[in-house]
């Protein structure tokens, strides 16, 4: 039952939005009473502290898992731009929401997820000075910048990736993967 109270309110604060979302439109929505909501969720916000832990634990497990394949570096980055793009595929709505509603969330709670995504950034950040230490990339790149630039191209992907339109998922990652290795020239 939790879970069908998290799925049923990621849709609809996709949908509506986190403020015009009110617990009545999520208890009607699973078919539960209002208790049922409070013996598992403190409050709304409280439900969308969970959304964002679950959703970035997820994302961290599945980075970790890529980090220690034997894998080249630049493949590391290949996959962790795929596991991005991919993502939207499969949890569009949870993606849109933790990128969307985090501003909803209490300050001691937004500190706890802005420390997750800093670990996947630092992470990321870790592959790529490895592969320019291990001289699979340029020495003169700056490691930091481009983890920001490949998180800020990957997580953009949420506002506008149709993952039903004309191109896929493991197309746009390509895509990606050929301008962040090969730029436009």
């Amino acid at each position: 039952m939790k879970n069908d109270i998290k799925q049923t309110s990621i849709l609809l604060f996709e949908k509506k939005g986190f403020s015009d979302t009110s617990i009545q439109d999520i208890v009607e929505t699973v078919g539960v009473t209002k208790g049922t909501f409070y013996y598992y969720f403190i409050s709304k916000e409280q439900l969308l502290m969970d959304i964002h832990m679950g959703y970035i634990d997820d994302l961290l497990e599945r980075q970790g898992r890529i980090r220690q394949n034997q894998l080249s570096n630049r493949q590391k980055v290949e996959e962790l731009v795929a596991l991005l793009i991919t993502d939207i595929a499969d949890y569009g709505p949870n993606g849109k929401v933790f990128f969307r509603e985090m501003r909803h969330l209490r300050e001691d709670h937004v500190i706890q997820v802005k420390q997750k995504r800093e670990k996947f950034r630092k992470n990321l950040e870790d592959i790529i000075s490895k592969g320019i230490a291990q001289q699979e990339f340029r020495k003169e790149l700056q490691p930091e910048i481009i983890a920001f630039a490949i998180l800020g191209v990957t997580n953009w992907s949420y506002q506008w990736f149709n993952p039903s339109g004309e191109i896929s998922a493991d197309q746009l990652a390509h895509v990606y993967c050929d301008l962040i290795f090969n730029g436009i020239v």
